[in-house]
């Protein structure tokens, strides 16, 4: 087999602010892996917050060169590299190459559904008339993901609210709130109608939410990286997001869904941002999750050839052009 990396500059429609940075545009690696005149592909953008970027997935990727041009498979690969964007990119690489030569798309493959599934739009950062503006600007998506800090919790969720009484509301924190704002804010939460915060305490400060009860579902994200962190999960939130950057790749990720679905733990999954081609083996996840977020896509000015179909809110399954 042959290996190939190349980076790829996304710039975004607006930039993309969250309680943590803004982004501007985004730097993913595309893998190609080739075999009897077949690529197959996989891209990742990485976990910017444990210092991943194109250069270090690189660096990772060149020092198994030899293995995976030796032919090492998907179940390999999943050792010799651990869980993050690069193993991400070559595990989704592997499955879009053993699509290819069986014929067989990646669903079949796994036996698994591949209905169209409806994703979230995610409104940036803003002031709340900026983002209901924004929540009114997208009235054909049922669900908003809403990034908070703990500025404007109130205004920011009553302007949203009255600009989109229809919606189903979530909130990402991105690590930004305190148990005592969590306290504070629980009431405004329920009185406009949000079904769930995601990931409200920073990574590794949230053993408070054990045994804590809250009235709305408690989703871990950045505390749920990969299949290891799922028991200790499962003591604090009620759901996990899946993200391939995070865990590693789609072999990882079912690897996830089954454990949550035998373990009583609800199903989100989501994105690092970045193009259809990341996109598209998070929608064999979306199969299972109460909430689809795979809107990276429409927040960049581009995006791959044969890209993933939205119909508003509505994701079509990928094109064999794609991935898979």
């Amino acid at each position: 087999m042959k290996v190939s990396v190349f980076t790829d500059r996304w710039e975004m429609n607006h930039p993309f602010v969250t309680s943590k940075n803004t982004v501007q545009h985004i730097d993913t690696i595309t893998v190609c892996i080739a075999r009897d005149g077949i690529c197959g592909r996989g891209e990742a953008l990485g976990v910017d917050y444990l210092g991943e970027n194109a250069d270090t997935m690189r660096g990772q990727i060149e020092a198994v060169r030899a293995e995976i041009e030796a032919g090492a498979g998907i179940d390999e690969i999943n050792c010799l590299l651990p869980p993050g964007g690069a193993r991400n990119a070559v595990d989704c690489a592997l499955w879009d190459l053993r699509s290819k030569h069986s014929g067989k798309r990646a669903w079949d493959i796994l036996g698994i559904p591949s209905g169209p599934v409806t994703t979230a739009y995610t409104l940036s950062l803003d002031s709340p008339e900026n983002m209901a503006r924004e929540a009114l600007d997208h009235a054909k998506f049922p669900l908003l993901k809403l990034k908070l800090n703990q500025d404007e919790v109130h205004d920011s969720l009553g302007a949203i609210r009255a600009a989109r009484p229809d919606a189903t509301l979530v909130v990402d924190a991105n690590c930004s709130w305190s148990l005592p704002f969590m306290e504070t804010v629980q009431d405004d939460l329920l009185a406009f109608g949000v079904e769930m915060v995601e990931q409200p305490l920073p990574m590794g400060e949230d053993g408070d939410l054990e045994g804590f009860e809250y009235p709305v579902i408690l989703c871990a994200d950045e505390s749920c990286q990969s299949y290891s962190d799922l028991e200790y999960t499962a003591t604090r939130y009620q759901m996990a997001n899946i993200k391939l950057d995070k865990c590693g790749g789609l072999t990882e990720a079912m690897r996830m869904v089954h454990w949550c679905r035998d373990n009583g733990l609800e199903l989100m999954v989501g994105n690092m941002l970045g193009s259809s081609l990341a996109m598209a083996p998070g929608f064999l996840v979306a199969q299972y999750c109460r909430y689809v977020d795979l809107d990276g896509p429409l927040l960049q000015r581009t995006d791959r050839s044969a890209p993933l179909l939205f119909d508003g809110a509505i994701i079509q399954p990928p094109d064999r052009a794609l991935w898979g």
